[in-house]
């Protein structure tokens, strides 16, 4: 088996039989000593003005130790005598229910929200009519906030795990192969939504149940001790019973902070990013990028940035070339935005959050609150927003050159976001320090990509969902709850991981120690 890199132009054909060819020039072979090609990853170069598709590999020559493709263990019908609570239907839950499925234990999900068909006509309500359900919007229902956030699979650290154990079974569920050699693979929007229906028939017919519209208002523990104990989860008038509990309810499940505030339960305090959500001319970026050779064979251009302003980190967040803004309010009374792109990203805009680092010792006045005194702060800024324009879901928005210079734009671009923007000074809506670090940001980025910084961007606020400002601490070797025997906090609503594919690991990891 050889490892080796090739590469081909945009208007170079890409397909196996080219592919093989090149691998065996390079082996120093024909064409017929070559076994399989097992592509690895994917990605596009435009460094130096120059733009190609790099490919690494392995190649197996007849003769060598034959290639093993890789696989994951079988699903069984579960015992209902090993019945374990998974609070939360995003990707944390929904591969937790998959693991305890490998290993013949039945997963309950109790999930707040709809089905993520039924679901839509909530986003859609939302987005057009301004009206928001509590129970089911863009972070709570079937899939979690990524099923209608682009589904970005962008994670590629191996430190909780082996990531194609997740992306082995989005492929099985109906995800383009292409995601497992994708430098920064994405599902799309529009396409998520069957795979997430897919993996629930999988989680039913062996035995495992989904209960939609189930919010959770109470958990309870009975027995004698610690080791007896078992839990009540109560939800919606109804309660069940088991031994263990996976609690991977999301980044915006106040109402479990709240619940375990209330209850004396430990909780912290944690950091998170706030900031706006930047929108550029998706023709703007591709120029950027490509170097102005853009051409309809390469995708999309993205982009990453970060840099270090006044002692925090100033970066962008969940890039969506050829992406929507979306109003991503989970309760009546706060503005907050987010992106999302469908699969062909082929909308005229490109949208981004440049966000900043938000930690608990930045917070003031907030401080009768506790561990809650970010969450508290977070709310207080969705909020204000909310009442800045007379309690709309409307966006105060500002041209990028003006919000640096600190002066009221005159007009605004055309943007993506249905419910609308309206002309205001972000400085007095964002909270100082965010807006100080920010407005000295953009200029910084113009350095490392030449036109970012421009009046054809428009910020509009706020993006304030970049993760949980409360973390659930958990023993780092048992995952449980650091004083409550067989709840194990998990993903992102806990504070352990950020994005489909962490939080999928860690769900894996968790049912995994259950």
């Amino acid at each position: 088996m050889r490892d080796i890199e090739i590469s081909f132009l945009p208007q170079e054909r890409q397909d196996k039989d080219a592919i093989v060819a090149k691998c065996a020039r390079l082996c120093g072979v024909t064409k017929e000593k070559i076994a399989h090609i097992e592509p690895l990853r994917r990605s596009i170069d435009a460094r130096g003005g120059k733009i190609s598709f790099k490919y690494k590999v392995e190649v197996y020559l007849k003769g060598d130790k034959p290639f093993v493709p890789y696989s994951i263990p079988p699903y069984q019908m579960c015992d209902k005598g090993e019945d374990v609570i998974i609070i939360g239907a995003g990707p944390a839950g929904l591969f937790a229910a998959l693991t305890l499925l490998q290993r013949g234990k039945c997963p309950i999900i109790l999930e707040r929200g709809k089905d993520v068909h039924e679901r839509k006509r909530d986003t859609a309500l939302l987005s057009l009519q301004q009206v928001v359900n509590p129970d089911s919007n863009y972070c709570f229902g079937e899939g979690g906030a990524g099923c209608f956030s682009d589904g970005k699979l962008y994670t590629r650290s191996t430190k909780k795990g082996d990531i194609r154990e997740v992306l082995h079974q989005l492929v099985m569920f109906g995800a383009d192969p292409s995601i497992m050699i994708d430098a920064h693979p994405h599902i799309g929007s529009n396409k998520l939504p069957q795979i997430i229906e897919q993996i629930r028939k999988c989680i039913i017919s062996h035995g495992g149940s989904i209960h939609f519209n189930t919010r959770v208002t109470d958990l309870i523990q009975d027995g004698e001790n610690k080791f007896s104990k078992r839990w009540r989860v109560v939800a919606q008038e109804k309660e069940f019973t088991a031994k263990s509990v996976i609690l991977a309810t999301g980044h915006s499940a106040k109402d479990i902070y709240s619940l375990f505030y209330e209850k004396g339960w430990e909780i912290e305090a944690k950091g998170f990013a706030l900031g706006v959500r930047a929108e550029h001319p998706q023709q703007l970026i591709n120029d950027i990028q490509y170097h102005g050779k853009y051409i309809k064979s390469l995708p999309a251009a993205e982009y990453s940035l970060v840099s270090q302003v006044d002692g925090r980190g100033v970066f962008s967040f969940c890039m969506c070339p050829g992406g929507l803004l979306l109003p991503s309010s989970t309760a009546p009374g706060e503005v907050l935005l987010n992106g999302m792109s469908n699969s062909m990203r082929n909308s005229p805009w490109a949208n981004a959050g440049i966000v900043t680092s938000i930690e608990p010792e930045d917070v003031e006045g907030f401080d009768e609150w506790g561990p809650l005194k970010v969450l508290k702060f977070q709310e207080s800024v969705e909020r204000k927003i909310f009442l800045h324009n007379g309690g709309t879901l409307k966006a105060p928005a500002q041209r990028m050159v003006d919000f640096c210079k600190d002066k009221l734009s005159n007009d605004l671009p055309a943007t993506s976001y249905k419910p609308g923007a309206y002309s205001a000074k972000l400085s007095e809506i964002l909270p100082e320090g965010v807006y100080s670090r920010l407005r000295k940001a953009f200029p910084l980025f113009d350095k490392k990509m030449r036109g970012y910084y421009t009046s054809q961007s428009l910020l509009l606020a706020v993006e304030s969902r970049t993760s949980s400002p409360v973390r659930i601490p958990r023993d780092p070797e048992t995952l449980q709850h650091i004083s409550l025997a067989n709840l194990y906090p998990c993903g992102e609503g806990a504070g352990y991981s950020g994005g489909i594919v962490s939080s999928a690991l860690d769900g894996i990891n968790v049912a995994r120690r259950v």
